[in-house]
């Protein structure tokens, strides 16, 4: 397998996943903005044609989009690792409402403060809602070691990729404790520390 990732985005959160499930892959950087390989100029475009990472390319080629549906895709190969619940059971449900709460209130609520266009003025408003959703985060995390309880999962991995953004918006997580406990958790693991180094987030 092949994932194609750029630094810190949200294809860190497989990233993190297929180390954690002991996948064997490469990785391929993106060029996000020219949409371009980074080492060879190849049209990033002819690969995945929404432009965006993660894209998991397959042994014969198939590819997948979609960070939610990676994950679960890769936790699913490797049913041993229990980073997912079984398919069909209401866990696996449960799994799901987290990867779509964070994926559609916290991922999308972060777009307009990375996008350059965006007025101060929208940015304060989208920062509002965004911390509404980590006191709400943080008020489940002070009761659970992760999102579903005490065991790790994919969805683990998609909120640490998020949260860490807070960082790149210079947004203090120390006003949410248990968000900064879980984080800090997070980079306790040796195979998210891993992920962190190999794209140059970590030295």
């Amino acid at each position: 397998m092949k994932l194609y990732y750029s630094p810190g985005a949200c294809s860190l959160s497989p990233h993190i996943v297929l180390r954690e499930a002991g996948h064997s892959f490469d990785l391929e950087q993106v060029d996000l903005a020219a949409k371009k390989l980074k080492k060879s100029g190849e049209d990033y475009l002819a690969i995945n044609p929404k432009g965006q990472v993660p894209c998991l390319q397959m042994d014969d080629g198939r590819i997948l989009t979609e960070g939610p549906a990676i994950v679960q895709y890769l936790a699913d190969q490797k049913p041993e690792s229990k980073l997912a619940p079984a398919a069909g059971s209401f866990e696996r449900y449960q799994l799901q409402e987290w990867l779509n709460l964070i994926t559609s209130e916290l991922h999308k609520g972060f777009s307009p403060l990375f996008r350059p266009t965006t007025p101060d003025a929208y940015k304060s408003i989208a920062k509002e809602q965004l911390a509404a959703k980590f006191a709400m985060l943080d008020k489940h995390l002070a009761k659970n070691a992760y999102l579903m309880g005490d065991a790790f999962t994919v969805a683990d991995a998609y909120l640490f990729t998020v949260t860490n953004w807070n960082n790149f918006q210079k947004i203090d997580i120390g006003q949410w404790p248990n968000v900064k406990a879980f984080m800090d958790r997070m980079m306790a693991r040796p195979k998210v520390q891993e992920a962190l180094k190999a794209e140059g987030l970590m030295k």
